[in-house]
């Protein structure tokens, strides 16, 4: 359905999350993965979803000057907010543990930014996701990192992983959007640009 519309497109998704792209064949649209390093960092000042919106439109800039008047570029990224704190990926187990004990028995917000770059404009948007965890065990927390070592993972922590599915108690918004991707609002915006005339 999209596909047809955005014929006369060229996607470009600038993301080597395995995720992100198997949600962009979902979506059922042609697009081409292209990627160009950054360094991760963002000013200090910035909270919230300022901080995945910076770095979100940081990702686009290595691109700018290279857009053709048909490609529209994707870069999104995702933060865990807690206790006024951006949780990136962690660096080791011993962070990784550190995270999610953070974590255990309290609610916090996944915050998803997707950038839309084109060689006229840039849109960006967000989604806030809260989730609660249950009370994790040190046990169940070693067990996880052990097996599953999310070193890749914002937060220490895949929804879709076995601690999602054994510690998650509620979710407030959307669960794509935990894993990486509002899938919705991408939908509805290269809906719209597909619309322009």
């Amino acid at each position: 359905m999209l596909k047809e519309k955005l014929k006369d497109h060229n996607i470009i998704l600038a993301s080597q999350s395995p995720r992100r792209q198997a949600f962009f064949k979902e979506l059922d649209v042609s697009f081409e993965i292209r990627l160009k390093p950054i360094k991760e960092e963002f000013p200090p000042r910035l909270t919230h979803f300022e901080i995945s919106n910076y770095l979100a439109q940081l990702k686009a800039l290595p691109f700018k000057n290279e857009l053709q008047p048909q490609d529209i570029l994707i870069t999104s990224d995702t933060i865990v907010w807690h206790n006024e704190t951006a949780l990136g990926k962690p660096h080791d187990a011993h962070e990784a543990f550190s995270i999610l004990k953070s974590l255990s028995n309290v609610t916090h917000e996944v915050i998803t930014s997707v950038c839309f770059t084109t060689a006229s404009y840039e849109k960006t948007l967000y989604s806030v996701t809260k989730v609660s965890f249950k009370a994790l065990s040190d046990l169940e927390i070693k067990y996880y990192i052990d097996n599953f070592k999310p070193f890749d993972k914002a937060g220490a922590y895949g929804i879709q992983d076995w601690i999602g599915q054994i510690g998650v108690t509620k979710i407030e918004g959307s669960y794509f959007n935990v894993m990486g991707l509002p899938v919705h609002l991408v939908y509805k915006t290269l809906n719209d640009i597909a619309n322009l005339k």
